[in-house]
């Protein structure tokens, strides 16, 4: 019973935004995206605990959140991490151990909505803002951020143009929200009114339209010396996301790599990401 409504539900919620959408397309719109804003898990379970807790702890406060870190010291330079949707900062641990063994100082934070950080959604936007903040404050000298923090990354160094660091890496990163968004219709069955009613709050929350939001486009501005990571296989984040930004990064280099799908904590991935940073 619990599969056929785990199947079916993703249907249901789509048709209760359609039906919504005939009386209100704002309330609908509002709903469709506290759904798609919302995870469902990436939360630190029992397991991931033992590993995070060997770490020293602290918390920011930033864009009315308190986002838990975790820092790893060392002499060399520092490093800030992102992690991606549905994940904390347990992800990077194979990184972390790489990382170690050149000394670099390290410090990885949970988003809003994930780890032990406070809030229920996340976005890109906020995201960014919450790095935003944390470097203002940390002067990481690199940045590393896998999927939707990969993502936040780069949407972070083309909003504010950080010319303090040296480098950013990102990691099976997404490019086009209209992908994401197209993704999203086709799971929950949407309509057509929904979907221009999103694009509208977009626009009235954040500033811009589905469409417009695309790491593509935002790469041409981004001249910091940027390593893309992606995988052909990805079936997350497909890896032409990758061949268009880095058509367009002027200072941009690919690691193209076969069968480690979208997760890339792989030793070699991790070994080739340490090189690029003391390259």
């Amino acid at each position: 019973m619990k599969k056929l409504y785990a199947k079916y539900l993703p249907k249901i919620i789509g048709n209760y935004f359609n039906t919504l959408a005939l009386i209100s397309p704002r309330k609908a719109a509002m709903a469709a995206v506290k759904v798609f804003s919302t995870p469902r898990k990436g939360r630190v379970q029992e397991a991931q605990a033992d590993y995070l807790e060997k770490a020293k702890y602290q918390v920011f406060e930033t864009q009315g959140h308190q986002l838990q870190a975790y820092e790893w010291q060392g002499k060399g330079p520092k490093v800030l991490l992102l992690h991606g949707w549905e994940s904390n900062s347990f992800r990077w641990r194979n990184l972390i151990a790489e990382l170690q063994q050149k000394n670099y100082h390290i410090l990885a934070i949970d988003a809003p909505a994930h780890g032990h950080s406070s809030g229920a959604t996340l976005n890109v936007p906020l995201y960014a803002a919450c790095a935003h903040d944390i470097i203002d404050q940390e002067k990481p000298d690199f940045v590393i951020g896998h999927s939707m923090g990969g993502m936040s990354t780069l949407y972070y160094q083309y909003k504010y143009q950080n010319q303090g660091l040296k480098k950013i890496v990102s990691l099976g990163s997404p490019s086009e929200l209209k992908e994401i968004m197209a993704h999203y219709q086709g799971m929950l069955g949407f309509n057509q009114r929904v979907l221009r009613a999103q694009d509208d709050y977009f626009l009235e929350r954040f500033g811009f339209r589905i469409n417009d939001f695309s790491t593509t486009e935002f790469s041409k501005d981004i001249t910091l010396p940027c390593l893309l990571v992606h995988d052909e296989d990805d079936q997350i984040a497909p890896f032409h996301s990758a061949e268009r930004m880095m058509a367009n990064l002027p200072n941009g280099q690919l690691i193209r790599t076969k069968g480690l799908g979208h997760s890339l904590h792989q030793k070699e991935v991790n070994q080739q990401i340490v090189a690029y940073l003391n390259s």
